[in-house]
């Protein structure tokens, strides 16, 4: 999951005019009930987790536009908090049905479009993802560590997030049964962080696959001198036959139209006696569409596939031979990210503007947030086009 996809400029205000007192006594009530349902104390100093309001059209930003407005407001300034990622997480657990109504009527429009439109084509494809992965390679690599792994690391026995990134690469390995001389694709390669590892440590050759120009540029001279192929390529066009298919962080891009056509790529591409591993961000429930702020700011498009979606997808093409959950490793992940971040703006604070690190401080610790209150899951699934002889054995 992650530089910012869209410029991130001041947008034009939804209350740049101060709404009438009875109309914003209503709104304000209703949010600092909804709050304080949650444990999340107002313009109280002394509480342990609670947000102070800078700007009174906070109230009616967030009742007008839910989860968009929450996130747009604290960009703006409008409240402060030092605990988001323990905010969000109360909120997530917290949210009820009048929540639940309330944010299905304001995203009604969006929810309609996601539906009846595949939004995840690929010339939109290559509009999105690569305003995101392509925007500043100075800041993710102070972010993601060594490898430039984009995506959780396994913190079973790991004591730094290092550690915990070459933990989850070499799980990935075993439970492919990765060997020597194995061809492998890897579907959405980022910058080459598995495919070096894999290369170096298990002397397999890798083709890497992303549509992302300035990403692979990098992902090459860091597999430089080792048996990876670095392709631009959309995931929909690759040919050729490999012994291992695996795909880190990507299945959340191509959106609930495409699960199957995905799941029919790897398959296409995979020898008939060979695994394919797929980790990706799920959600509790089935949806059409990311959460809206982090899809205007974040991850434009982006879906997170439920077990319901990605067990229709998996039909006719793969024996399901193990899932893994370790979402809970994710919060973790997501704070060893921020820490990283929030040293690298104090050391670099004329490169970003005062909007920028909120965003980006918002963006890492509501996620947090969200695999903490457990309605965000973290995936590893491992598959095999006819089963495993005498059954799979598991590892963790």
């Amino acid at each position: 999951m992650i530089a910012v996809s869209r410029d991130v400029e001041a947008r034009p205000r939804v209350m740049e005019q101060r709404a009438p007192l009875g109309l914003l006594a209503s709104p304000e009530r209703i949010i600092r009930r909804e709050l304080s349902d949650a444990g999340v104390a107002i313009d109280r100093p002394e509480a342990a987790v609670g947000i102070r309001v800078r700007d009174p059209r906070f109230y009616w930003r967030v009742f007008v536009d839910g989860t968009l407005g929450l996130g747009e407001s604290y960009v703006d300034g409008w409240w402060e908090c030092d605990a988001i990622d323990e905010v969000t997480a109360r909120l997530v657990q917290r949210s009820d049905s009048h929540g639940a109504w309330l944010a299905a009527l304001r995203g009604l429009g969006r929810l309609v479009g996601a539906r009846a439109f595949n939004r995840q084509t690929r010339r939109r494809c290559l509009r999105d993802i690569p305003t995101h992965y392509d925007r500043d390679d100075e800041l993710f690599r102070a972010m993601l560590g060594t490898r430039m792994v984009y995506s959780c690391g396994y913190w079973d026995r790991a004591r730094t997030l290092d550690e915990a990134q070459e933990a989850k690469l070499e799980l990935v390995c075993r439970k492919l049964g990765l060997r020597r001389g194995h061809r492998v694709l890897d579907l959405g390669c980022g910058w080459g962080g598995l495919a070096r590892y894999v290369a170096e440590r298990y002397g397999a050759s890798v083709v890497g696959v992303t549509i992302a120009g300035r990403q692979a540029q990098l992902a090459r001279k860091m597999c430089a001198g080792l048996p990876v192929e670095i392709r631009v390529q959309d995931y929909r066009q690759v040919a050729g036959r490999f012994d291992r298919v695996v795909s880190i962080g990507m299945l959340e891009h191509v959106g609930h139209k495409n699960h199957a056509t995905f799941m029919q790529v790897v398959r296409r591409c995979l020898e008939d006696d060979g695994l394919a591993l797929v980790q990706v961000i799920g959600n509790r429930e089935s949806s059409t569409m990311i959460e809206p702020w982090l899809d205007r700011y974040i991850f434009p498009h982006a879906v997170l596939p439920s077990v319901a979606q990605l067990g229709r997808a998996l039909e006719r093409s793969f024996v399901l031979e193990d899932w893994h959950n370790f979402g809970a490793h994710y919060d973790k992940t997501l704070l060893a990210w921020h820490a990283n971040v929030e040293r690298y703006f104090a050391a670099a604070p004329v490169r970003y503007d005062e909007r920028f690190r909120r965003l980006w401080r918002y963006y890492l610790l509501s996620c947090a947030g969200a695999f903490r209150a457990r309605y965000t899951q973290l995936w590893q699934l491992v598959l095999s086009p006819r089963g495993v002889t005498g059954g799979y054995r598991s590892l963790r």
